[in-house]
């Protein structure tokens, strides 16, 4: 009795989360309503094999067997008891439709529970290369945000990471410029090779050489093909958990946004070094230096890849990250990043074609 009523409540939660789940009921409503007030000559009733059919697309198997066996015993049942002989064979053809529909809500749910366990594979592999990152630390407020261009993706071709080390809170953001397991592949190798290199290296410098090498050496086997086609950029930032002073160090990715005392700044570098995996195949490798800057309470930093300023609108223009940064870059860290969210998908008009990531980061002591 018991798995009745949780089988019931079960029932009753889903139709009101999904109201959809009610239409093969209405429909069998429908037509018997119609064949009721609709001359006999104008057989509406033969339209019961739908019934069972879309069943098949919204229930589960014994459901829709219930129903289908229900329409065409009443069927068979009223061509009986009036002598509507041609109505038997549409009550074997409702029979025959829901034997087949049956088999189809089976093979609904197989896939549905493939694409389920798809699901929390993909989920288990965004944990292990996006571990969150803490809402603070130290002296820091932090918010991130990741956006996936392929509908329903869990994991793109994005990354970013922190770690509280000796030389204060480290983090990396990244884009990888390839695509699919490959491109995962690469952003795996990076965020593995910096959380440990990050409480190792005692400047960006060296830890931006860690990840170069790591690429550098094991770019075959970690992603097999062309190196000059599958490189990530990266942005290393360092900010101690004392003092006012923050570094950054570019692997060819895009500068972050500095708002300090009202005003919004690029914080570029003038000497950057190429992506990672890159470095190898250049004659004369550029090392890159690092970048200091005062980072006091009350300053927020901007972190970001590509897909933020490569956003267009249906004109072709792409969003004016700084623009809107020196009017929304005021709000604490997660309520940041949500209003740059919702302009991005204003200024897409909800077409977002490329993997976002960002992080805001706000100095509160």
């Amino acid at each position: 009795m018991e798995s009745f009523v949780g089988l019931g409540a079960r029932w009753v939660s889903r139709v009101r989360q999904d109201p959809v789940l009610l239409s093969p009921l209405l429909l069998t409503g429908l037509i018997a309503v119609l064949e009721w007030l609709t001359p006999p000559e104008m057989p509406i009733a033969r339209l019961l094999p739908a019934v069972p059919a879309l069943a098949a697309a919204l229930w589960p198997v014994v459901p829709t067997l219930v129903l289908g066996l229900v329409c065409a015993a009443g069927l068979a049942a009223y061509a009986v008891i009036s002598s509507d002989h041609p109505s038997l064979f549409s009550a074997g053809a409702i029979g025959a439709v829901t034997l087949a529909a049956a088999y189809a809500s089976h093979l609904r749910l197989q896939r549905e529970d493939a694409l389920a366990e798809v699901r929390t594979v993909a989920d288990a592999t965004q944990k292990v290369l996006l571990r969150p990152i803490p809402r603070s630390i130290g002296p820091l407020e932090i918010a991130s945000l990741y956006v996936t261009a392929t509908p329903h993706a869990r994991v793109g071709g994005d990354f970013f990471t922190l770690a509280d080390t000796q030389y204060g809170i480290r983090l990396i953001i990244g884009d990888v410029r390839g695509k699919g397991l490959p491109a995962l592949a690469v952003a795996a190798a990076v965020l593995g090779s910096f959380r440990e290199a990050a409480h190792e290296a005692t400047d960006l410098t060296q830890l931006a050489e860690r990840l170069e090498t790591t690429l550098v050496r094991d770019g075959g086997g970690i992603a097999p093909g062309d190196p000059s086609e599958l490189f990530a950029t990266a942005l290393l930032v360092e900010i101690p958990q004392h003092g006012s002073q923050a570094t950054i160090f570019s692997c060819g990715h895009p500068p972050p946004l500095q708002r300090r005392k009202g005003n919004v700044d690029i914080l570029g570098t003038d000497d950057p070094a190429p992506p990672l995996n890159l470095g190898g195949l250049l004659a004369t490798r550029t090392p890159g230096r690092p970048r200091r800057f005062a980072f006091q309470p009350g300053d927020q930093l901007l972190l970001y890849t590509d897909g933020v300023t490569e956003t267009r609108d249906t004109a072709g223009s792409f969003f004016p990250l700084a623009t809107w940064a020196q009017e929304q870059l005021t709000t604490p860290p997660r309520q940041a990043l949500k209003n740059l969210h919702d302009a991005l998908l204003t200024h897409s008009g909800n077409n977002l074609n490329d993997d976002i990531a960002a992080i805001a980061i706000l100095k509160t002591n």
